[in-house]
């Protein structure tokens, strides 16, 4: 266990941390609390796993990110490309897709899919039919509606597989190849789609995988994400906590103009919350509820 206090007292954390890790409830924990201009506390805690001798979890420790690759890729994307005035917010999906099409859903736009709000339902296992990404595609413009557009919000991998296709036609490059470029700008090198070989023994296993039949290291655990080829625009990135903390300083520092990823004027678009009947959501973000 490795504790860095910069002035503020969490031991609270570690505490209920060091708690569960010894319950096996997970084998290790690495956390980083901060602001714009500095890190207030973090903690590495556990090993990489239960087995004997497994090395132990520090800040470099990469990790399957999960849904974060919506707020550290997807969204980032989506307003760099507002920026670069690619799109608008207010365009209509079948704008872009013109597989997206019915009476149902002419009027979805980009800011629905980002909000949370275009009807489509949260999850389907869409991989044990459909391996190909333009039978995902095709799948979900064609996929009925849940609900009525913008009536309410529900949390939706789809929306963001759906918006990952959309910002690669942008510019007929990958997601990954985009996200790298934008990555390796803004010093973000050790957060990556498809990590290599070389990171895998700093890589904390995500779990064991019946269908895959294996222990998933490097490998996203998510089974749309890993039947789309491990880069998709609800899940994919690994990373370790020190560049996930350096991603959130580095927006912090664009709302006070830094212009590092995104402008000012976007950024505060983006993070303002939607007018959604008991949503907390924002575009591609979440805001804080009364009881945080």
């Amino acid at each position: 266990m490795a504790r860095e206090c910069y002035g503020v007292d969490f031991n609270n954390v570690a505490e209920i941390i060091e708690r569960a890790i010894s319950k096996k409830i997970f084998p290790c924990a690495c956390l980083e609390i901060g602001r714009t201009e500095d890190i207030l506390w973090r903690g590495a805690f556990g090993h990489l796993s239960y087995e004997r001798k497994s090395t132990a979890a520090d800040h470099n420790t990469i990790f399957d990110l999960a849904s974060l690759t919506k707020v550290i890729a997807t969204a980032p994307l989506a307003m760099q490309h507002v920026d670069a005035r690619r799109w608008a917010l207010s365009d209509y999906v079948t704008q872009h897709l013109r597989s997206w099409c019915g009476a149902d859903r002419e009027l979805v736009t980009i800011e629905d899919l980002l909000a949370h709000t275009s009807g489509l339902q949260a999850y389907l296992p869409l991989f044990q039919e459909r391996v190909d990404p333009q039978q995902y595609k095709e799948t979900l413009c064609r996929l009925p509606l849940q609900y009525a557009p913008r009536s309410e919000s529900v949390y939706s991998d789809l929306g963001f597989i759906l918006l990952g296709f959309m910002i690669e036609d942008l510019t007929n490059m990958t997601l990954d190849d985009q996200f790298q470029n934008m990555a390796e700008s803004s010093g973000l090198n050790e957060i990556q789609f498809l990590p290599p070989n070389s990171w895998k023994k700093r890589t904390a296993p995500t779990g064991d995988n019946q269908m895959r039949g294996r222990c998933l290291i490097g490998e996203v655990h998510d089974d749309n994400g890993w039947a789309l080829g491990g880069v998709a625009g609800h899940t994919g990135l690994f990373g370790s906590t020190s560049a996930v903390g350096r991603f959130a300083r580095i927006i912090l520092g664009d709302f006070r103009g830094g212009q590092t990823l995104v402008s000012p004027a976007t950024l505060q678009t983006f993070t303002r919350k939607t007018n959604i009947p008991n949503s907390s959501r924002a575009l591609g973000w979440d805001t804080m509820l009364p009881t945080s």
